[in-house]
């Protein structure tokens, strides 16, 4: 299972959330570059990018700090928030993402949702599906939609979509564990590559969603905090090759 920790970015620094409330966020680091060769330095490959200043609005806004961290680490990064347009997705691409995710547009803009998906491939393209009691939540989680998380993910596996990242924001930044429960209906419903996120707060944590067969863990707070450690996750991913 591959480790990814978060770096959420507003106004090119890094921040913390609870819940995915705006109004609750503190900043963890100045340096976004500084934190992403820290990552490295511990034996990660994967970062997860979040551009909140671009999931508020209506254009990607940070890709200079995606630049600056994919020209000068080797962390494959999947960039997210914000992606909204033709022109987005190119910005992200020419400035160093592996991958990008797509929430937002995967909800409001169908139609162009899956032309990127038929342009760069499902490597390349993850749909981003962020659910409050199940229901997805879209433009950084400040809107609530009608639509089932588990069918909304079965619906896009049906298109081609191979990657998918499930938040649970009831469990974002609350240091409370994942939502195990609702990634094992998605596993036992799909063949997808599923990516935990929200609510990992120890080792043990990283085991369990490992356990039920997700494909990757995305880990936030828990890092900035110190419940868990980069030599912790040093151990694990040696000890798991991932």
């Amino acid at each position: 299972m591959r480790i990814i920790p978060a770096i959420d970015i507003i106004d090119g620094k890094c921040v913390r959330l609870t819940k995915g409330d705006y109004s609750t966020q503190k900043i963890s680091n100045e340096d976004p570059l500084k934190v992403a060769k820290e990552f490295e330095a511990s034996g990660i490959k994967h970062l997860h990018l979040v551009d909140l200043d671009g999931a508020k609005s209506n254009s990607i806004v940070n890709h200079k700090i995606l630049n600056a961290i994919a020209s000068k680490t080797e962390l494959i990064i999947d960039f997210g928030g914000g992606i909204k347009s033709d022109k987005d997705i190119e910005i992200a691409f020419e400035n160093g993402a592996s991958q990008v995710t797509g929430g937002s547009i995967a909800v409001h803009n169908r139609t162009l949702f899956l032309d990127w998906l038929a342009k760069y491939g499902n490597e390349k393209i993850i749909l981003g599906a962020d659910s409050n009691n199940r229901m997805i939540a879209t433009n950084g989680w400040q809107k609530k939609s009608d639509l089932d998380v588990v069918s909304f993910i079965k619906d896009y596996e049906k298109e081609g979509i191979l990657y998918v990242i499930c938040t649970d924001i009831s469990k974002d930044g609350m240091l409370q564990g994942t939502s195990t429960e609702l990634y094992k209906e998605i596993l036992s419903n799909t063949n997808v590559k599923l990516i935990a996120s929200g609510g990992v707060t120890s080792i043990e944590d990283l085991k369990l969603v490992e356990q039920i067969g997700c494909e990757g863990a995305i880990i936030g707070k828990a890092i900035y905090e110190g419940r868990i450690s980069l030599k912790e996750l040093k151990r694990f991913i040696i000890k798991n090759g991932s």
